[in-house]
């Protein structure tokens, strides 16, 4: 992998991270067309995924410290429970990660055909997401264990991770500000946990074949990108600009069952 690559995938990544259309799916199908193969993919996949956990944290960073404040009270609070909420969100894709990790991986092997079907199931997300009626406020501890499955499920390439989150608790009648600040807090926890995974692991000296250089283009860009991308796309879930991605979706997803 050159660094003229590695600057492509990462703003695919840090693009679609936060857009409803699929960042593995669609970094997937950037390697396959162009030739990028080998078992260090999955290395350079997580280091570019954590460039936007990283962005998440920048765009985030009052309502991140607003919560710890609550947190740090001790008292079961708005805080508290918001956390708490994120921490079942996380239990299906934990379970996932420690018991089918190898299974996961074999997911990311160029399957192509695989990544345009699950684009084709996502854009069915988001078109009955789109004509939702929001009736609650506030998300439930039910709701979230929900939302966590849909995340879970994400680890499908072509399956976005935003979108299937935020489709399914719109689908929940859940708030449109609420599920989207949701929907991309609950995601830090996994990220943070893979790539120390990752790190301590048997990944870690994939790191080298693909070199630093590449590695480091592909987190900036992916950061950048993904910065821009995640306000844009909080404001998008407020407007209830959903359809569109819907569009994208599917027809990205029939040209990659059809090339």
């Amino acid at each position: 992998m050159n660094w003229i690559e590695s600057f492509v995938l990462g703003v695919l990544q840090g693009l679609t991270e936060f857009l409803p259309v699929s960042s593995s799916g669609h970094l997937e199908l950037g390697k396959y067309f162009l030739g990028i193969e080998g078992q260090y993919n999955l290395t350079f996949t997580i280091v570019v995924h954590g460039a936007t956990v990283l962005s998440i944290i920048v765009v985030f960073w009052k309502d991140i410290l607003l919560l710890i404040k609550e947190l740090i009270k001790f008292e079961y609070n708005d805080g508290t429970k918001f956390v708490l909420k994120i921490l079942i969100s996380i239990i299906p894709v934990m379970i996932l990660g420690l018991f089918f990790r190898d299974h996961v991986e074999n997911l990311f092997t160029g399957r192509a055909k695989l990544v345009g079907a699950m684009l084709l199931v996502t854009a069915l997300l988001l078109i009955v997401a789109q004509y939702s009626k929001q009736t609650r406020n506030t998300i439930s501890y039910g709701h979230a264990l929900f939302i966590g499955v849909a995340q879970a499920f994400a680890v499908i390439p072509g399956i976005s991770r935003s979108g299937a989150t935020i489709a399914t608790g719109l689908m929940l009648g859940n708030n449109k500000e609420e599920v989207a600040k949701f929907s991309f807090l609950m995601v830090l926890i996994p990220i943070i946990g893979a790539n120390i995974l990752d790190l301590t692991g048997r990944n870690q000296s994939y790191g080298d074949s693909i070199g630093t250089l590449p590695i480091l283009i592909g987190f900036l860009s992916a950061f950048v990108v993904g910065l821009l991308a995640c306000k844009w796309m909080v404001n998008l879930v407020k407007r209830g600009k959903l359809i569109y991605f819907a569009l994208y979706c599917l027809v990205i997803g029939l040209v990659a069952l059809i090339f």
